[in-house]
């Protein structure tokens, strides 16, 4: 057990049997009142936003959290199989670590999960993607209009919205987070 002192911004704590990340902590010493820390925490899980007061002396259980590179090997049923880069032992993690972002996922893609005592909690894949296009309507000459989008359907089987000069067998850098077309990767 550590005080609420020891706590820093990112920490992931036990808290209220859950696990929570810090993501903003501040002392305040009201007037004449006590002094006390401020939190702003999120839960790992579910995503929920939790608020609380720490007393200076209050115990807090700080969670040891063990984050490391991963390389995406393949799917699982509703799991991922990962490989950490160093030990080479693999690892089965939810699907649903990761959220919406996974279906830009492609194998052999670096990742980054974060385990605490043999559980993962955390997933992120890289913020964007380079990705083959397998499938797009051919572009009609003189159907344009300024910044015209199509549907196109990317290797890993996600659908996006790209510009109509793109055609099948282009390779295209996607942004994971909102899934949206960025630019055409030149070769």
């Amino acid at each position: 057990m550590a005080k609420a002192s020891d706590v820093r911004n990112g920490n992931i704590l036990r808290f209220n049997g859950e696990l929570i990340q810090v993501e903003e902590f501040i002392h305040r010493t009201p007037g004449n009142l006590r002094a006390f820390y401020q939190a702003r925490m999120r839960n790992v899980k579910t995503g929920k936003l939790v608020e609380y007061r720490f007393r200076t002396d209050e115990e807090v259980d700080i969670a040891r959290v063990e984050t490391n590179n991963y390389q995406y090997l393949y799917e699982d049923g509703d799991a991922l199989v990962i490989m950490d880069n160093d030990t080479y032992d693999q690892h089965n993690v939810p699907k649903t670590l990761f959220g919406p972002a996974v279906k830009f996922l492609k194998e052999g893609m670096n990742l980054i999960v974060a385990f605490e005592s043999d559980e993962p909690i955390m997933g992120q894949i890289p913020n964007s993607a380079e990705l083959e296009i397998t499938y797009t309507e051919p572009a009609v000459k003189g159907d344009t209009s300024t910044g015209a989008m199509k549907k196109a359907t990317v290797e890993t089987g996600a659908e996006i919205n790209v510009p109509l000069f793109i055609n099948i067998g282009d390779k295209v850098k996607v942004d994971t987070v909102s899934g949206s077309y960025v630019e055409r990767v030149k070769s």
